[in-house]
């Protein structure tokens, strides 16, 4: 009988609960394996006792990057790691949007401010985002007009004395029309698909806590979308090796119709939104026991 941890974070007052973890962790006992609910930073657990550590909420660690990302080394030496370690590291940080694009991937255009840039990269003749290389949850990120360039340096200033990289993005103004939609593959196929609306509201400032999926309805992906999250998922690193991915689009400046652009690449610890798609529960837990065998 395999034993498979299901790996989370602590509850917090910035954490958001995962509704779907004891779902996963009841169909995974009833499909006949062992299955615990397992914080990533507890000490005393024993990863080596595992058969397959699923990385499945640990939503605080773009808080705790360094601190993680050794705990995802020393996981995958201990027993099988889904997504492998060297996976994880290579997608804890959104420059890997830089790789994908130096691919051919469609994506998002953006520009890395590190600590001890300037703010002279801020667009002056269009609205934009700026946000951290590691984040989650849209924590740390606003979207600006031209004039409210002060503030938006404000927020540069903060997130570079924390340590923090700033990415800069155009708004894409699609998405207050057709919204962000969310692929989700899984054991190699596609699982389902969501879409939800706008994060980011105007004026809302950096650190105060947004809903992370507003309006949140199944989707059924173009022909175009999937063409584009394939296209992602092959330009990932050891892409072989993944048992989970979630590639979120928006429409580019061409509006609907045009070619997708690839917002996010998620292949460490995306939400599956099961709630929404109960059908898919049986799906993963297939694919997460034939992961444990192997």
């Amino acid at each position: 009988m395999p034993r498979i941890a299901l790996v989370t974070c602590r509850p917090g007052p910035e954490v958001s609960v995962d509704r779907d973890l004891p779902v996963l962790v009841r169909a995974v006992r009833e499909a006949g394996a062992e299955a615990d609910a397992v914080y990533w930073d507890d000490e005393r657990a024993d990863w080596g006792g595992y058969d397959l550590a699923v990385i499945r909420s640990t939503w605080d660690y773009s808080w705790r990057a360094a601190e993680f990302l050794a705990w995802a080394e020393r996981c995958g030496k201990a027993t099988r790691l889904a997504n492998p370690a060297e996976v994880v590291r290579w997608n804890a940080d959104k420059r890997y949007l830089g790789e994908l694009a130096d691919a051919g991937v469609p994506v998002v255009p953006t520009r890395y401010l590190a600590p001890g840039d300037g703010a002279d990269a801020l667009p002056v003749d269009h609205e934009y985002v700026v946000k951290p290389t590691s984040g989650a949850g849209a924590r740390f990120a606003a979207r600006y007009t031209p004039d409210e360039h002060d503030t938006a340096v404000r927020q540069l200033a903060r997130m570079h004395a924390e340590g923090f990289t700033a990415m800069v993005q155009p708004y894409m103004k699609g998405i207050d029309v057709s919204g962000e939609r969310a692929l989700q593959f899984y054991g190699g196929r596609l699982l389902h698909a969501s879409r939800k609306g706008a994060v980011l509201a105007p004026g809302t400032p950096y650190d105060e806590r947004k809903v992370a999926h507003p309006g949140l309805e199944p989707w059924t992906p173009t022909p175009a979308e999937l063409a584009v999250a394939e296209r992602a998922l092959a330009a990932v690193p050891e892409t072989s090796e993944l048992l989970y991915a979630r590639v979120d689009l928006v429409d580019g400046e061409d509006g609907p119709g045009g070619e997708p652009r690839v917002m996010e690449l998620e292949l460490v610890e995306p939400n599956l939104f099961l709630s929404l798609h109960t059908a898919s529960v049986a799906r993963v837990v297939e694919a997460i026991l034939t992961a444990a065998v192997r």
